[in-house]
């Protein structure tokens, strides 16, 4: 149950997606004075070492966020393509933050620091992780932080943990669910998570990150989603990212996530409306700088409200 390690996956082009829709979801939401609370259902360890014996023996990142960044430099220098769009500058910008000044990037933020990067002083940042390895590192790192009282960690079942603080007080929050799907009930009870939060909270902004993999669950999950969206009245935008064919990894086991993961999507319900416009300009750029054959592609869709 617990093998996976997002440390072996860090910075892949799975995690560009998806932290390119936090950033630009976080600084929507971050305008308005009133406090936010973020929730991470699965916050792994929180940060991560590009140059590290896990990153480095999957080589994820080279194909993700180091691809990113040498393609359109490339691109750039050769007066090759038009500016980078600014939800991905933008994006890789936060991630330069914890790096050295104009060195290479080796360290990369999960989805917990990149929050915390942006948070204000009256926002709340509520962690939850159930591996015992990422949960123990995940402390360490927030632990660095010094005694913050913005942001607390759990060792705990994110689904279960996070139901319980719904609404949040002041009632604004972002609530990301990235389970490592590592098991196929993950499919399952990231639907029932979200039907419970929309029932306790309808008007909070979901963001679902889920694997685009031959499994029946993987591909039944955004079709859930946009049901439940679409019953509770809420807006929703799902996008996805494939940056090469899949035919060769029908093998993969439940959740895995291996350098073969040829696509992920990232799912939400009550999106800004700023977001489908950012993601028009960001995606085709993601294609064409992270995509490794014919197959590369993505797909933007949503309601009408979106």
């Amino acid at each position: 149950m617990f093998s996976y390690r997002h440390a072996f996956h860090a910075g892949n082009h799975a995690d560009v997606l998806k932290h390119t829709v936090l950033i630009a979801v976080l600084d929507y939401l971050l305008q308005k004075e009133t406090a936010l609370t973020v929730f991470d259902t699965h916050a792994g360890a929180g940060l991560y070492r590009l140059d590290g014996d896990y990153a480095g023996t999957s080589g994820e990142a080279a194909e993700g966020i180091l691809r990113l960044v040498a393609r359109s430099q490339a691109a750039n220098a050769a007066a090759d393509v038009a500016e980078l769009a600014p939800a991905l500058a933008r994006y890789l910008d936060v991630v330069r933050a914890f790096n050295a000044p104009g060195g290479e990037l080796r360290i990369y933020p999960g989805s917990p620091f990149i929050a915390h990067h942006l948070l204000r002083p009256q926002d709340r940042l509520k962690l939850c992780e159930l591996h015992p390895t990422d949960a123990r590192v995940l402390q360490a790192n927030v632990g660095q932080l010094g005694a913050d009282r913005r942001i607390t960690a759990r060792r705990e079942d994110g689904f279960s943990c996070t139901s319980r603080f719904l609404p949040p007080p002041g009632r604004r929050a972002l609530v990301l669910c990235d389970p490592s799907y590592e098991i196929k009930t993950d499919y399952a009870r990231t639907a029932h998570f979200i039907a419970e939060a929309l029932r306790r909270f309808a008007t909070g902004c979901y963001v679902i990150w889920y694997p685009i993999i031959p499994r029946p669950e993987a591909h039944a999950l955004p079709r859930r989603l946009k049901t439940l969206a679409n019953q509770a009245g809420r807006s929703w935008l799902q996008a996805t990212l494939t940056v090469k064919t899949g035919r060769h990894h029908t093998a993969l086991a439940i959740g895995e996530r291996s350098s073969g993961l040829p696509a992920s999507g990232v799912f939400l319900i009550n999106p800004p409306y700023t977001l489908k416009p950012q993601l028009a300009a960001a995606l085709p750029q993601l294609v064409r700088l992270l995509g490794q054959d014919r197959s590369a592609s993505f797909v933007l869709d949503g309601s009408a409200s979106a």
